[in-house]
């Protein structure tokens, strides 16, 4: 038996895979089973199967971008909700799991790879959100909130979601007003916006993406708030000044862990005595781990999604004690299906803006991350820190209260 069917044997056993292989065999996997993908695959050459069992992240991410190989029935998503609800993260088995020298040098790379200097930042930003406007305009929602939404509801649409989550964020910063806000990692502008006209605070946004400091500017002059609300092309350790809030979504993931003590120190310093700070990031669930090759090289370079504990072993000591903890299990599962959802809807106008391979490859990035959030081990943090512990109220009806109000 070949490996790559040694491999898919393993993998599949609820729901049924058909394989037709480069040679002109084919091979069934697992058997029907209710709520579990039935999908037809073919090789178009030898070379895809051993790609894919040498490193099974990389070879199929770019087996399928290359049409090496082919979903012929059913669709990418279903191929690797497939594979992964077949071997969920709570069961524990890992039947992909590396072997454990390979895994060992791996996490030796890794690391290496997230040191991130700022003039590295700034590439790896660049390389993801630097990208055309048009391909954000076709698959985010209209305030181009690019990260989890918040679904009080998983019937609500992609708008109200995303709507739901600035609010759910906001309240949990507790503005008053005449307070002032820094929003580090401000993507094109939308919370900071938000924020200033849902409680009148000043904010300041700050980004590495010059295409994404271009169009948050340009809203904030045609909303006549230029002046309350600043959007600034620098690097968070260069901030300087006190705010009375930091805001922070979705930028924490490219930090990387050798500058996480750095990020809290930076944050601790800019807060006022009695200020608040709202992190919100992509975690794991488990142990800190590593990032899977093909997600580096060609999504994130510099990413990494850090687990809890190396998130609290970067703030302790420092003073910054930790409010609140919120962790997101579904939500950005959700998310990533409706984004994935308008990229197939969009399927054209994307090729037309790039090529059949781009979108093959932003396809499989949404299609593996929302898997990764429902069958995985990522999840959301929402972390809010405090440098008084008086600054807040006793019990959390205050985040209840105003998120109700926001929503009106």
């Amino acid at each position: 038996m070949a490996l790559i069917d040694m491999f898919l044997a393993a993998r599949v056993q609820r729901g049924q895979l058909t394989v037709h292989h480069a040679d002109g065999t084919t091979k069934t996997f697992g058997t029907p089973t209710p709520g579990f993908p039935q999908v037809t695959i073919r090789f178009t050459d030898k070379g895809a199967a051993a790609a894919i069992v040498r490193d099974p992240a990389l070879g199929a991410g770019e087996a399928y971008m290359h049409g090496r190989l082919v979903v012929e029935h059913g669709d990418v998503r279903e191929l690797i909700n497939l594979l992964s609800s077949n071997d969920p993260w709570e069961t524990g088995a890992n039947r992909l799991a590396a072997v454990p020298m390979r895994r060992a040098v791996e996490a030796v790379t890794h690391r290496i790879g997230r040191i991130n200097m700022a003039k590295r930042s700034k590439r790896n930003v660049a390389h993801h959100y630097d990208l055309s406007d048009r391909l954000y305009d076709l698959f985010l929602d209209a305030d181009r909130q690019y990260s989890c939404a918040y679904f009080t509801d998983p019937a609500n649409g992609l708008e109200q979601a995303q709507d739901d989550k600035k609010a759910h964020i906001a309240a949990k910063l507790a503005l008053k007003p005449g307070m002032t806000v820094l929003d580090i990692g401000c993507g094109w502008g939308g919370m900071a916006l938000y924020l200033h006209a849902k409680t009148g605070a000043q904010v300041l946004g700050v980004t590495l993406s010059e295409e994404q400091l271009k169009v948050a500017r340009r809203r904030a002059e045609e909303a006549g708030v230029a002046d309350k609300v600043r959007f600034e092309l620098i690097d968070y350790r260069h901030v300087t000044g006190t705010f009375d809030r930091i805001v922070s979504v979705g930028m924490f993931e490219h930090v990387g862990p050798a500058h996480y003590r750095t990020f809290f120190r930076k944050c601790r310093d800019l807060l006022t005595d009695d200020g608040v700070m709202l992190l919100h990031t992509i975690g794991r669930a488990g142990k800190p781990g590593v990032t899977d090759k093909w997600t580096t090289k060609y999504i994130f370079p510099g990413g990494y999604n850090p687990a809890l504990s190396e998130i609290a072993a970067s703030y302790e000591g420092l003073r910054m004690m930790m409010t609140d903890v919120e962790v997101l299990r579904l939500h950005y599962a959700y998310t990533l299906d409706a984004w994935y959802e308008r990229t197939v809807a969009a399927r054209e106008a994307i090729v037309s803006l790039y090529d059949e391979p781009f979108y093959r490859m932003w396809q499989f990035y949404l299609a593996a991350a929302a898997s990764a959030f429902r069958f995985g081990g990522l999840v959301n943090y929402q972390l809010q820190f405090s440098r008084n512990r008086h600054a807040l109220p006793m019990t959390r009806d205050y985040m209840v209260e105003g998120e109700r109000a926001l929503r009106g």
